[in-house]
């Protein structure tokens, strides 16, 4: 930041030497001053220093203080003092010094006018161009800050979106563990080191937006590995995992809460042949797609309580896959079907 300031104000510096340097080593005459006796040097030397004044003043004071603060007013009136008495002052030591000099034979009050005149131009291009130059600042300042504050806020809804996911699964992950308590202890200690292990990868692996794709791969399955315990023999589990590039990236936690919602809400007839879960993750040129199908009760009902999982994970699509997913529900009376297709790159 030093460094880019240094830049900018040697950058300023040449700009108005070279501009010195450049009108006076010619054979310009500035209102009758030319190169005898250094006139147009020493005039050239205050005409910048103004020129300068009034571009700098737009810079460091008009346009921050009032203009960018919508005082429109005071700005347009401190602008139209300030043009009009630097310009007077310029053209009163023109006139000084074409007087002392015997620039001009006519009175030095009709010079004056006319040179009053001709400076005026010089100021106005300066006092345009400080106020541009300012203006852009501020433009560029006020679009970075609000991509900043964009970025702030979607990094906030993602964090918030996930600390509402989080006790979803707690909830469901207890409530295996707690079906599974009195019919098979043996089962429900190792369920219960399984969801250990779920509960690890979410608060210390899937704290980022992104994560490799084989980790979030071992997550569904600890998870449905819980699930198979649960259910028993009461289902059948039709699993299909594919992955050509395991070190892909993808969005942590957002394939689960379709799979926990088949789970959940899985037909429950008397014979297990009835009751039917079908997970496919396939991964093939950078192009992911999840079918999860399950049969459902004609009478089932989703719960109020219920579906917080899959209204996040619509909105955390939408933050960081908008337009690079398509998501595809399906529903009829006895079974219920999802197709996420996401571009991982």
């Amino acid at each position: 930041m030093i460094k880019k300031r240094i830049f900018i104000i040697l950058l300023h510096l040449t700009f108005w030497l070279l501009s010195y340097i450049y009108i006076t080593s010619g054979n310009l005459n500035w209102n009758g001053f030319g190169k005898e006796e250094g006139l147009l040097k020493k005039a050239y030397l205050y005409g910048m220093f103004f020129n300068a004044l009034l571009f700098y003043i737009q810079v460091f004071w008009l346009v921050p203080k009032y203009y960018v603060k919508n005082k429109k007013a005071m700005f347009w009136g401190f602008s139209i003092v300030l043009f009009f008495l630097i310009t007077y002052v310029e053209t009163y030591l023109d006139v000084a010094l074409a007087v002392k000099y015997h620039v001009y034979n006519f009175e030095p009050i009709a010079a004056g006018i006319i040179w009053f005149y001709h400076n005026s131009i010089f100021h106005f291009i300066y006092f345009i161009v400080g106020f541009y130059y300012r203006f852009q600042q501020e433009y560029i300042k006020s679009e970075r800050a609000k991509q900043e504050l964009l970025i702030e806020n979607h990094n906030a809804e993602l964090k918030y979106l996930k600390a509402q996911l989080n006790p979803h699964f707690l909830f469901n992950g207890i409530n295996s563990i707690y079906h599974l308590i009195g019919k098979n202890n043996a089962n429900a200690k190792s369920t219960l080191l399984k969801f250990s292990n779920l509960l690890r990868y979410q608060l210390y692996e899937s704290n980022t937006n992104k994560i490799e794709l084989y980790k979030e791969i071992n997550y569904i399955e600890e998870y449905i590995s819980i699930e198979r315990i649960r259910k028993g023999e009461d289902i059948v589990l039709n699993l299909n995992i594919d992955i050509e590039k395991e070190h892909n990236l993808i969005m942590p936690l957002l394939l689960i809460p379709f799979i926990e919602n088949a789970f959940k809400h899985i037909s429950n007839h008397n014979e297990a042949k009835n009751n039917i879960i079908s997970i496919s993750i396939v991964e093939r040129n950078n192009l992911l797609k999840l079918i999860v199908n399950n049969s459902k009760d004609s009478f089932h009902h989703q719960a109020k309580s219920g579906g917080i999982g899959l209204k996040n994970v619509r909105k955390r699509l939408n933050l960081l896959y908008k337009d690079k997913y398509d998501l595809n529900i399906k529903s009829t009376e006895d079974t219920h079907e999802v197709e996420l297709i996401i571009h991982l790159n």
